[in-house]
């Protein structure tokens, strides 16, 4: 191997294939079809050598007539990024990109651990297209159409190249905001393997091996190309940091005017042991929970001490003090989940001797997370949903309290409890901790024929099947029936001690003993355990063929065309070993769902003028794609484009796209029942007192739970467990979507090596699937024009305990009226040959996002709610990336900088806020002995922008003939930014500013031959 030309090729693909959007002239895949071709006129010949594919379109053509912005992530900035996850590079890297699933956001899914997966415009993974090759695969989850990219090898992996809206036409259904397309390696020869290993200060280890071999075979007829790798992130846990660790429970308090926190101290007058924040310190704060291992036993309140009896391991007191003696659970929560993952590709190509090339394609890939939490915590309001086998409807059965004449209960818990029975809070480690345990296994696999047809036009008929795998598996969980079973226990005349009733006891039921730690048996933990599993098994089977090639000439050049059909066949099932439920799980009923769907399309391509004054090019391109979908919801879909392409002099141009694209919804979203999911929300009610007057709050106090509460505490404290199951809607229809790109590149002659790019996108979402927000459908229920009460149907999806706590919210698929975003994405390149000194080379990369709403309707009429600069959206207004990298012969450094403008935490804590502020004003404006003077802004609601900056350095040298090693290492996140303090945040971080990870190192070592 001769180190010069390695240099150069190295070099000119980092020079010309960082992420450039809208410049993307020569970021583009030249024609697999290669070998044995008709015989061409010479002429002709030189045009099918100029024509290439391009990602957004199936016609071959030449790089600077591409009406849709194109941005592309190359190998070498792969490399240079220096962390393990695909995924993660892009959002990284590419502004437009959101962040999807990680398993930095993961950690409170039974399902989604594992994935990894990206979003681009913050409109939803169901609306991003991932392709690999220019070709559809098999989803990684049956929530909708989600492709983990860490299904595929990393070195099978040559670029990436995404479309920002308009891809419908060319791609169909989910393509609203664009296309991922993974371009595998094409012409890569010899062997390669790499190894890798990074870790934070503490914790956060991750490691990978990976390896690829690509040679030439039967005179250079074939092609073939494998690829393997193996990773494994070792996660980083709540005792890896110091803030995951800090206990916090923030509240605003609107008689004081302050931001408080829970302490154990607890103000009689005021009735709470919130304290202002102003009046203590960090370490008097407190956010604990009842469920102890011992168990806590009619608890009068959460805030009061002396409210209840507990115990101390084996000792039994009754001085409970939640604050003061309760468990912080965040303990238990990874900050990162860990995950391992082997994934393994082989591809193939053939020229046959008639001018057809042969290709087939195979990707396997394993993926296992687990992701260890608490044992189960309990109470006796804890429920399960449970199947009558013969309706088939679903009822909540609960646990219930301890009957008072249960033969474990202590004589002074006994003496003092109700004919009802006990409350009781408890951890149930005696039957251990809960483990979500997932396995993805991932098959794809196509084969296919393409060549030439009619002198110059190009044809390709393929095959291809994939098949997934889930198996999730929750350990440790309690089956509520059996429980409740082994609560009912009765002593007898020889002092033993059964289940009361005789069908329990056939089924082997153990009596249970909640009183004290380690009172339950090794017999009745086995009985009451449930490990409940969700097998998901997804195939698609499609068929692809088009042809492409130019129809006829015009004055200003040939009309490139592509005509083509598809048809694919999508099934569904999801599986559970507990299909009747029954047990403290994330429930997933069985249900199972497929569709077929028959689809054509055409594009072309029309040139107008060129080589004119002030007109170096003009064309037009249209494209058309039908698709005709099995379900009956769905009506014919009809997806379009047109793009202008206006080049008034070499190096300039301005380009223009129009395109309508519609959605079908998924299986899932079509046919599902509900189905268990965690989501935070503000209960509505929250503060109610007895005298309040905030919004619903009448409503609020009919609820009997909220109305003892008041009478016990004098308010009401939201403490929701937060689920929120969702539910599938078989009414639902097609949503359209209208994309509106506007855009400019310049590369200026007399600034040579400088590239700029600025490009405007409008997408408007019409009869948008969604779902209402949790805290939407709580307002309807008790603060809208709607009667509160059982004919309200929003009253009808939010449940509540007997404590009056909201223990569900469901949420069903719907068509929203609108979703609506705009912005605009700046992309600057500039590269600087310093002569002996090497090169330089400048990038930038910057998203303004200058709308992000969802217009729906109430019961009030429509009404509209902005998503740009809330956390909770991940929509920051703007964000950044540049980097500097220097290439002097064999050595190549980069720094890079990524920025995120502020955001607000909760923009209904601000608002609660502004009310809050407005009736003090009231109260201080007519004299009132309840005005505060100075009231306190938010603590923690207006979060800063965050920069973060990464230094990477690789070098390269032979170790003898035809053999290189390259050394390679760096520091991400180098002055160890780890983001605001974020309030309710996993940790007291959150996933958006790395999720606590920090300053992280690695060193790679690569041997070439």
């Amino acid at each position: 191997m001769k180190k010069t030309i390695l240099t150069l090729a190295i070099q000119a693909a980092v020079l010309g294939g960082m992420s450039m959007t809208a410049l993307a002239a020569d970021e583009v895949e030249v024609s697999q079809v290669k070998g044995n071709q008709p015989q061409q006129s010479a002429e002709t010949e030189q045009q099918t050598i100029e024509k290439i594919s391009v990602t957004g379109s199936r016609i071959k053509r030449d790089s600077f007539s591409v009406a849709t912005p194109l941005a592309t992530l190359d190998k070498g900035a792969i490399e240079d990024a220096g962390i393990g996850s695909l995924a993660a590079i892009l959002v990284d890297e590419l502004p437009q990109v959101a962040e999807g699933v990680s398993n930095a956001n993961s950690q409170s899914s039974v399902q989604n651990t594992g994935l990894s997966t990206i979003d681009l415009r913050n409109l939803g993974t169901n609306r991003t297209l991932t392709l690999i090759d220019g070709r559809r695969v098999v989803s990684n989850s049956y929530s909708g159409n989600y492709v983990s990219l860490s299904t595929i090898p990393s070195t099978f992996v040559d670029k990436v190249e995404i479309i920002t809206g308009g891809a419908s036409a060319t791609y169909g259904s989910d393509a609203v905001a664009g296309v991922v397309n993974i371009i595998t390696q094409q012409d890569q020869q010899g062997a390669k393997f790499n190894v890798r290993g990074g870790t934070t200060e503490k914790g956060g280890e991750e490691m990978s091996v990976d390896g690829d071999f690509g040679t030439l075979y039967a005179d250079g007829k074939g092609y073939l190309f494998m690829a393997a790798s193996y990773t494994k992130e070792f996660g980083l846990d709540y005792w890896d940091r110091n803030r995951a660790q800090q206990q916090e429970s923030w509240s605003y308090d609107d008689k004081r005017m302050c931001n408080t926190m829970l302490t154990e101290t607890y103000d009689t007058a005021l009735k709470t042991n919130a304290q202002c924040m102003r009046d203590i310190t960090q370490a008097d704060w407190r956010d604990l929970n009842d469920s102890i291992p011992g168990g806590v036993f009619n608890e009068a309140s959460s805030l009061r001490p002396d409210a209840g009896f507990w115990y101390d391991g084996q000792t039994l007191r009754d001085d409970w003090h939640e604050e003061k003696y309760g468990i912080h659970f965040a303990q238990y929560d990874w900050l990162k989940v860990p995950e391992d993952t082997v994934a393994a590709a082989v591809k193939t190509e053939y020229d046959f001797d008639s001018g057809v090339q042969a290709y087939f394609q195979l990707q396997y890939s394993r993926n296992h997370s687990e992701n260890p939490k608490s044992p189960e915590s309990s109470d006796e309001n804890e429920f399960a949903l449970v199947r009558n086998p013969a309706t088939g409807e679903f009822v909540e059965e609960y646990v219930g309290r301890i009957p008072k004449n249960n033969p474990f209960v202590p004589e002074a818990i006994f003496e003092g409890a109700s004919s009802r029975g006990i409350t009781w809070d408890r951890n149930f480690a005696e039957v251990g901790a809960i483990v979500n345990e997932n396995t993805r296994t991932t098959y794809r696999s196509w084969a296919g024929l393409r060549g030439f047809v009619w002198d110059n036009w190009e044809w390709d008929l393929s095959v291809g099947y994939g098949k997934f795998k889930q198996e999730q598996e929750r350990q440790n969980e309690i089956n509520v029936l059996k429980l409740r079973n082994a609560l009912q226990a009765e002593k007898l005349a020889d002092g033993t001690i059964q289940c009361i009733d005789a069908d329990a006891r056939a089924d082997g039921c153990v009596p249970v003993n909640l009183f004290g730690e380690g009172s339950i048996s090794a017999e009745a933990a086995d009985y009451i355990r449930a490990n409940p599993t969700i097998t998901t098994d997804i195939s698609m089977t499609n068929v692809l063929g088009y042809v492409t090639g130019d129809l006829f000439e015009l004055p200003a050049g040939p009309v490139a065309s592509a005509f083509g059909f598809e048809y694919r066949r999508d099934t569904q099932s999801v599986d559970t070993n507990v299909p009747n439920g029954g047990v403290t799980f994330n429930y997933v009923p069985t249900f199972e769902g497929d569709v077929d769907v028959y689809e054509a399309f055409g594009e072309v391509s029309l040139p107008l003028l060129r080589d004119m004054t002030a007109v170096r090019n003009l064309s037009m391109d249209l494209s058309l794609r039908v698709a005709d979908y099995s379900w009956s919801t769905t009506d014919l879909m009809k997806s379009y484009k047109a793009g202008i392409v206006y080049e008034p002099a070499e190096g300039y141009m301005v380009r223009a796209n129009w395109a309508t694209a519609q959605r079908a919804p998924t299986i899932t979203e079509l046919l599902s029942p509900p189905r268990g999911d965690y989501d935070g929300f503000d209960d509505i009610c929250d503060g109610v007192t007895a005298t309040s007057t905030g919004p619903g709050h009448d409503n609020c106090r009919l609820e009997p739970g909220i109305a003892a509460a008041i009478a016990a505490d004098g308010s009401f404290k939201d403490e929701n467990n937060g689920y929120s199951p969702n539910v599938g809607n078989p009414d639902l229809q097609e949503e359209s979507a209208e994309t509106f790109t506007v855009g400019v590149s310049m590369a200026p002659s007399f600034i040579e090596g400088l590239r700029v790019a600025i490009d405007y996108y409008d997408i408007s979402i019409e009869d948008a699937m969604t779902s209402l927000g949790n805290e939407d459908i709580i307002g309807f229920c008790y603060a809208s024009s709607l009667p509160y009460g059982g004919d309200n149907p929003f009253c009808n999806d939010v449940k509540r305990d007997g404590e009056g706590q909201i223990i569900e919210v469901q949420q069903r698929v719907i068509n929203a009226d609108e979703t609506n975003t705009s912005g605009y994405d700046l992309a600057l390149d500039y590269r600087y040959d310093m002569d002996g000194w090497g090169s330089l080379k400048l990038k930038l990369d910057w998203s303004h996002v200058l709308d992000y709403s969802i217009t729906a309707t109430g019961p009030d009429g429509q009404f509209t709610d902005s998503y740009v600069g809330l956390l909770s959206s991940g929509i920051f207004e703007d964000k950044a990336s540049a980097s500097l990298s220097w290439y002097l012969e064999d050595l190549r450094i980069r720094w890079s900088v990524k920025y995120k403008s502020s955001v607000r935490r909760s923009q209904s804590a601000h608002e609660d806020w502004e009310k809050d502020i407005a009736a003090n004003a009231e109260n201080c404006a007519s004299g009132s002995a309840s005005c505060v003077e100075n009231p306190e802004p938010l603590w923690g609601n207006e979060l800063p922008s965050v920069t973060t900056h990464n230094l990477s350095a690789s070098y390269s040298f032979d170790v003898g003939q035809d053999t290189e090693i390259r050394l390679s290492g760096g520091v991400n996140n180098l002055f160890d930014e780890k983001g605001p303090f974020v309030i309710g945040g996993s940790g007291n971080y959150d996933s958006l500013y790395g999720g606590g990870v920090g300053r992280y190192y690695y060193l790679g070592a690569e041997l070439k031959f």
